[in-house]
Order: C-alpha cells, then structure tokens, then sequence
C-alpha cells in the first residue's frame, strides 16, 4: 500500500517503539491518529513530527470498555465524514519478568487485558468503519514463537495475537482488507526495565532499536507482507521451536541459572 496521504490510527503511540514507528509514517507522508493514554505525550510527539497539523491525538486507555467505546465512536464519524482510518496498527503493549508464581491475578489479568485482548477488540471494532482496501498491523514477539522463562503471560498474550493475526486475515480474504503481523525481538525501549537489558547483555541476547522495528513496520505496510519476524537468530529459533522444541529448550537451559539470578534480584529488590 502506498503510505502517502494514507491516515494511520496508532495505539502506544507514546512508547518508544510507538514513536518511532510514528515519525516513519508521517516521513512516508501518512496522516497519524495518536493513541496512548498520556495526552501530554502524545502532543509532544504530534509536535516533534514533520507538519504536525495533520496529526491528531486520541488520548486513551485500551483496556477500558468506555475508550474503546468512545474510538469506535470516532472511527464511525470519520468514515461518516469521508476521512476514513486507511491502517490500524496494534502496537500497545506492557510485560512484567518474573515468575509466574509470583504474580499477581491482578497483573496477570492487566497483562493479557492489553497485550491480547485490546488489539483483539480492536480489530473487531475497525471492521465497521476501517476503508477498505485497508490494513491492520498486528505488533507481536519473537515471544510469541517461543516460549521464555519469565515471561509466560507475555508469550501467551503475543502466541495469541500471532494466531489471532494469521486467523483474522484468513476470515476476510477476499473483502479488502489485510491484517499484517510484525514481531520484533528484545528492543531498546522503557519496555524493558534496567535488570532485563543487564540480563540480556550478559546473555548475549541482541537487541535492535526502535527505529529498526519501525522500519520494518513501513516496509511490511508497503508490501502487505503477511507476517515478519525481526532479528537473527531469533527468527531462526521460532523456526526450529515449531518443529525442533527440544533444541531450544536445551539452549534456554543453559541460560537457566543466570534467568532464574535476575528474577530473583528483582523480587529481592536489589536491582
């Protein structure tokens, strides 16, 4: 698809991967509806782009009936208005590393709330109002191919936005629109806390930038690219857990000890 004077409504818009993904769109030329739940960044993003008059923000929170009620509304009355969403893209997210036995039902439920839930909802929400052709980008994990300690609900959550992603652009083929999933590995984002990038340097686990995942997401836009998996050998990985699972719990083993280190300077309060 063409990006240029396309209008691209945005969830986390206000995170790291969020903006960045924002400044490519409206380099491309898109026009941007700014999702996240803090009005004041989502300005100061709105402000930091190139025109920023084409730009809107939406403050609100995905895990609430009442904001996603009040989106559905818009999205509605700009369709209404000839100024219709031409691409969603679900890019909201949040984990928390630790144990599972050590989460709360709360954290757990809010976990899935947002990671799962919200893109599901809204996806059914932009069927009634999104142009067509269209396209909704689903932003997944390499956790979503495979299963990591620490991460459980997180895996779960992104596992299910995968299948949900491939199962959703199976049910409306043929009707114009698409639904696209694009799944980055570990990135240089707040998403990560300080004792997750001190554990992954010292694991040698990579990571890319914002801007590389952003790219992507542009890339995978313009092409109407299906699915795409960010990082070596990350997605060679999600490859072999599909049919080998026994090589990449073996490997993951050998990490164990040190994942099992950070957990538990996170519980003690040490890091």
């Amino acid at each position: 698809m063409d990006l240029n004077r396309k209008r691209v409504l945005l969830t986390g818009a206000s995170g790291g991967i969020g903006q960045a993904i924002a400044a490519e769109l409206a380099a491309a030329g898109a026009s941007l509806f700014l999702v996240g739940r803090s009005h004041e960044k989502l300005e100061a993003i709105r402000s930091s782009l190139p025109e920023p008059d084409r730009h809107v923000v939406f403050p609100a929170d995905l895990t609430r009936e009442a904001d996603l009620e009040r989106l559905n509304k818009e999205g509605n009355r700009l369709n209404q208005s000839g100024q219709g969403i031409d691409i969603v893209i679900n890019n909201a997210g949040a984990n928390e590393f630790n144990f599972l036995s050590r989460r709360s039902a709360v954290s757990v439920r809010q976990e899935l709330d947002l990671n799962l839930l919200a893109p599901i909802l809204m996806s059914q929400l932009a069927l009634n109002w999104l142009n067509r052709p269209g396209i909704i980008l689903n932003i997944g994990s390499a956790f979503g191919g495979i299963g990591y300690p620490g991460y459980t609900v997180y895996c779960s959550a992104k596992a299910g936005v995968y299948r949900f992603s491939e199962a959703l652009d199976r049910e409306l083929d043929g009707s114009g629109i698409r639904v696209l999933y694009v799944a980055p590995r570990a990135t240089d984002t707040d998403l990560n806390s300080p004792v997750v990038k001190q554990m992954n340097q010292e694991l040698g686990n990579r990571s890319d930038s914002p801007q590389t995942v952003a790219k992507v997401v542009v890339e995978s836009l313009r092409k109407e690219t299906t699915s795409r998996w960010i990082g070596w050998p990350e997605k060679l990985f999600v490859r072999i857990n599909q049919i080998f699972p026994t090589v990449v719990t073996q490997s993951i083993r050998r990490q164990q000890a040190r994942i099992h280190h950070f957990i538990e300077l996170i519980n003690s309060g040490k890091l």
